[in-house]
């Protein structure tokens, strides 16, 4: 087994690339050819496919049995409206993200933990806007520290 120097593993790098890139560009212009024959023999315009900004709500112009659905389902309130089915394969896109950062995954909700409370049974977690049974017993005398739930540990 001979050994490659630096260089020769870097030609061969630039060399597999190249020949990425071309099969790419290829690929692409083969999707390209199979999106415009859909959207000729569906006639969608941009507006169907979501492209003009607007909300679709007309129904789908159809052509045979096993025309592909290009309207989008109103998403709940507070949430994103999902993404258009493609109408060239005709299957379900992944659920749209969730508001927020894109790319970010949503952390998932941790449980309170209670670091404040009183004799009557009111609680805290120390986060938020202090509550009034907090203030009161502020003002009536007792401090943060009083107040504070000992932890385990």
């Amino acid at each position: 087994m001979t050994k490659k120097t630096l260089a020769q593993i870097q030609s061969q790098i630039d060399k597999l690339q190249k020949e990425a890139e071309a099969i790419r560009a290829r690929e692409v212009a083969d999707v390209v050819g199979r999106i415009k024959e859909a959207i000729a023999h569906y006639g969608l315009t941009a507006g169907d496919l979501g492209l003009d900004g607007k909300v679709s709500r007309a129904p789908a112009k159809k052509s045979g049995a096993k025309a592909a659905k290009t309207e989008a389902t109103p998403a709940p309130k507070g949430r994103r409206r999902a993404a258009v089915t493609n109408a060239v394969t005709a299957e379900k896109p992944a659920k749209a993200a969730k508001a927020g950062k894109a790319g970010k995954a949503a952390k998932p909700a941790r449980p309170s933990v209670i670091k404040f409370a009183d004799d009557q049974g009111h609680s805290w977690t120390g986060v938020g806007k202090r509550p009034n049974w907090f203030l009161a017993a502020i003002a009536s005398g007792k401090t943060a520290d009083d107040l504070r739930v000992p932890t385990a540990g």
